[in-house]
């Protein structure tokens, strides 16, 4: 809607959005993945949330460590072949946001249609993902994270052991540095 439309911002707006649901996703799909553990159900759900809100300074590459830690697939493996191309353009879609969302300025004089051009990059980012997650794991990273997985054995090929709250956050810990 936001590319379509007449608005002087769009080009902007269009990239803030993507760039909120690239992180979110990932943060999903490790929140999905945490929840998996049988230590963990739906009366944990509030403890987990506060500390992962405790956490504040975990961004993307954060939760992708953190689900590559518990899980034997990798984000690369979930994306395919275009991961080469498309996971360098994350850091500067960072690079840009910090500027942006700072009111700062790139000094790349950045018009729409550079911000267009990366909207388009996460936005296959982020079907790639979701393709490759459903496939993997049956879930995509845009919906509810706490829920248990269709496939209870899941949890069997983690990487990663959690027995409860305090393992979480020693996780939490470690993908903030």
């Amino acid at each position: 809607m936001l590319i379509s439309s007449n608005a002087d911002t769009r080009g902007v707006d269009a990239f803030a959005l993507s760039i909120i649901k690239m992180e979110r996703q990932l943060r999903r799909l490790f929140t999905f993945s945490v929840f998996q553990y049988p230590c963990f159900s739906y009366s944990s759900v509030p403890e987990l949330k506060n500390a992962l809100a405790a956490e504040g300074r975990i961004f993307f590459k954060g939760f992708m460590k953190g689900f590559e830690a518990i899980h034997p697939k990798r984000i690369e493996e979930l994306i395919g072949v275009d991961y080469t191309r498309l996971y360098p353009v994350l850091d500067v879609v960072t690079r840009y946001r910090n500027k942006i969302f700072h009111g700062q300025l790139t000094g790349e004089d950045l018009g729409r249609d550079d911000l267009l051009a990366n909207v388009v990059n996460l936005k296959e980012w982020c079907r790639l993902l979701g393709q490759g997650a459903r496939h993997y794991m049956n879930y995509e990273g845009f919906d509810d994270s706490f829920r248990k997985a269709s496939n209870a054995a899941l949890v069997s090929g983690f990487k990663l052991q959690m027995t409860g709250l305090n393992d979480y956050k020693q996780i939490l810990r470690s993908l903030s540095r």
